[in-house]
């Protein structure tokens, strides 16, 4: 029984895999390595498990990819600051936990991912609003149907797939792509073997 819904989730996460769109993946990746060469701000937000993936990826940022390099990621997640999410979920509103932050920090051109499976977080949505006002650069990663944020998000990377656990694999594991990516990028560039964080 465990063995065949072991089975079951794997096959159904290859699919899953294969519904990837390639060009919207594809311009996530350009955009990740134009904040880093223009020494551009990232900011990354979710509610939940795409909170978690928006800490992780934060982290394999600014440390795995960043980490014995000269040219460091400049990556702050919005999720990270407890005291901060919490005073305003209890003093204004849990749907204005990312938009307080972002205007504190963010400057035109800077790039802005949200990260929602379903895409119909309202704290999510009116950030993005918020970025794309402030001329930000925006993406959205989302599922299922996409919800509100594929048609908000300058650059939807829309995976559809209407399994929340997959749609979150997928998410993360992007970011996992970019990381790689990025690392052999620079490494190239710098005509240098595997680098030290990679």
């Amino acid at each position: 029984m465990i063995r065949q819904l072991f089975l079951d989730y794997t096959h159904g996460l290859k699919e899953a895999l294969d519904a990837i769109p390639t060009d919207a993946a594809e311009k996530f990746l350009q955009l990740l390595e134009s904040a880093y060469l223009d020494g551009r701000q990232v900011f990354l937000m979710g509610n939940g498990g795409s909170g978690a993936s928006a800490s992780h990826a934060a982290g394999d940022l600014n440390k795995g990819v960043s980490y014995g390099r000269e040219k460091r990621f400049r990556v702050i997640s919005l999720n990270d600051n407890l005291a901060t999410l919490t005073a305003y979920a209890n003093d204004v509103s849990y749907v204005d936990v990312f938009v307080e932050q972002l205007k504190n920090f963010l400057h035109p051109g800077d790039l802005v991912i949200a990260i929602s499976g379903s895409g119909n977080s309202p704290n999510v949505l009116k950030a993005i609003e918020y970025a794309n006002q402030q001329g930000a650069i925006t993406v959205g990663l989302t599922g299922f149907s996409g919800g509100k944020l594929a048609t908000l998000a300058q650059v939807p990377v829309h995976v559809p797939v209407h399994d929340m656990q997959k749609v979150e694999d997928i998410h993360m594991m992007l970011f996992h792509v970019a990381m790689q990516v990025l690392c052999a990028r620079m490494d190239s560039a710098a005509g240098a073997a595997a680098g030290p964080a990679c």
